[in-house]
């Protein structure tokens, strides 16, 4: 499986972190070593999370 895929699972919480260290293969404290060295899928596309806010009366 695509240790990118896997990331982008963790990251959208869909898997735990300990799920996704089981998947990689690695221990669950290495991941946000890992991480820190990856951009995020938004971030890498240049797109940038805007909140959403309820409407004003």
């Amino acid at each position: 499986m695509d240790k990118r895929k896997v990331i982008h699972a963790y990251r959208s919480g869909y898997i735990s972190i300990q799920e996704c260290a089981q998947i990689i293969g690695l221990d669950s404290r290495q991941i946000p070593g890992l991480m820190s060295g990856m951009p995020a899928a938004d971030e890498k596309a240049g797109k940038r999370k805007i909140p959403v806010t309820g409407a004003t009366s």
